[in-house]
C-alpha cells in the first residue's frame, strides 16, 4: 500500500483513480502528475516501482497544495469571512446556503432536519 501525502494509496486502483483519494487533487490534478512523472494511465499502483512513488510525491509536495495546508487555508478563508461579517460570513455563520441558492424549499442539507412549528396547522 502507497502512502502520499498522508493517504493510503489503494493498490488495485489505476494510478490517475488513486491520486483522487488525497484531498486536493481531483481528476485535471491526477492527469497532470501522471504525465509529469510519465506514467500511462492504465498502470496500477502496486505495479509502480518505488522510484516512482517517490517521484509522484516530490511532484505532489512541489506543486501542489494538498490534505493538512489545504483544509487549514480553506478553514482560515471562511474564519475571514466570518470576522469581516460580509453577507458570505454571515451565511457561514448561520449554516445557511452561500452562493445564493434557494431556502423556501430545498437547502435541507445544509439547514439541517426541519424543525416543527408550533400552531401550524394549515
Amino acid at each position: 500500500m502507497a502512502r502520499i501525502a498522508g493517504v493510503n494509496i489503494p493498490t488495485n486502483k489505476r494510478v490517475l483513480i488513486a491520486l483522487q483519494y488525497i484531498h486536493g487533487i481531483g481528476d485535471r490534478f491526477a492527469k497532470d502528475i501522471c504525465a509529469k512523472v510519465k506514467i500511462p494511465a492504465e498502470r496500477r499502483v502496486n505495479e509502480l516501482t518505488d522510484a516512482e512513488v517517490i517521484q509522484i510525491r516530490e511532484v505532489i509536495d512541489a506543486d501542489y497544495m494538498v490534505e493538512g495546508d489545504l483544509r487549514r487555508t480553506v478553514a482560515m478563508n471562511i474564519k475571514r469571512l466570518m470576522d469581516l461579517g460580509c453577507y458570505r460570513g454571515i451565511r457561514h455563520r448561520r449554516g445557511l446556503p452561500v452562493n445564493g441558492q434557494r431556502t423556501h424549499t430545498n437547502a435541507r442539507t445544509r439547514k439541517g432536519p426541519a424543525k416543527a412549528i408550533a400552531g401550524k396547522k394549515k
